[in-house]
């Protein structure tokens, strides 16, 4: 690979593009969803196919077990692309570059903060509710918000990586190509590692940080696993 082309680790690419496969899938199959069971705000014409909030749910489900691995590597190996203590002056200086960057940072965060909407608002329905024609639950109103949040935060996140990077960068994720440090022969080891360090007490650090993106990452894990418990006391 070329030094002048920008380079992304390959872990990142695996995990942004599942992540990504997987949400895009889910959120054709919901709006797919809206058509066949409400249509209130309006319609296009989509086949009439009974079975595709079981294939939403399938994608979602997907999407909800991807994500966690996601989110810490992006709080921690990829926490410089998220909104920094620095961003609110960086903000001041309009139409610079690192205007620009700081956008960019702001509309990564954005978009995990709505796949987490999406993911909790979508775990706390219920598969009966569509089918038997019960369009009025908050959580359900909640889920069909979440989906235009979510729509909006990919564009803004595509729109504002061309804008700082333009197509180098955005074909820097499709790529296979890697450099020796971050070939999958090694990631057995840093797991190894990480578990190890986990054991001997790095999880205290893990749970007692202070910084923004440290305690958003904390939340939105929190908020998943309380996602995954409270269906069961329905």
């Amino acid at each position: 690979m070329k030094p002048s082309h920008p380079y992304q680790p390959l872990l990142l690419r695996v995990l942004h593009g599942l992540t990504g496969l997987c949400l895009m899938a889910a959120i054709v199959t919901a709006y797919w969803t809206y058509e066949v069971y409400d249509g209130r705000w309006g319609r296009i014409p989509l086949p009439d196919y009974q079975a595709i909030e079981g294939l939403h749910g399938t994608f979602g489900l997907w999407t909800l077990l991807i994500f966690p691995a996601f989110l810490v590597y992006a709080c921690r190996q990829g926490r410089r692309r998220l909104w920094q203590p620095q961003s609110w002056q960086q903000l001041a200086a309009v139409g610079k570059p690192i205007w620009w960057y700081t956008l960019n940072r702001l509309a990564n965060t954005l978009a995990l903060l709505a796949l987490t909407f999406a993911l909790y608002s979508g775990k706390m329905m219920d598969e009966t509710w569509l089918p038997r024609g019960e369009l009025n639950h908050a959580w359900y109103y909640a889920h069909l918000i979440s989906w235009v949040v979510m729509v909006g935060a990919i564009a803004l996140h595509l729109l504002l990586t061309a804008k700082v990077g333009g197509t180098p960068l955005l074909l820097s994720m499709l790529t296979w190509q890697y450099r020796e440090k971050d070939s999958p022969q090694l990631w057995p080891a840093h797991i190894t590692q990480t578990w190890v360090a986990f054991r001997q007490g790095a999880w205290r650090h893990w749970l007692s940080t202070k910084t923004a993106i440290g305690i958003m990452e904390m939340a939105i894990l929190g908020s998943l696993m309380v996602a995954w418990v409270l269906p069961l006391f329905k």
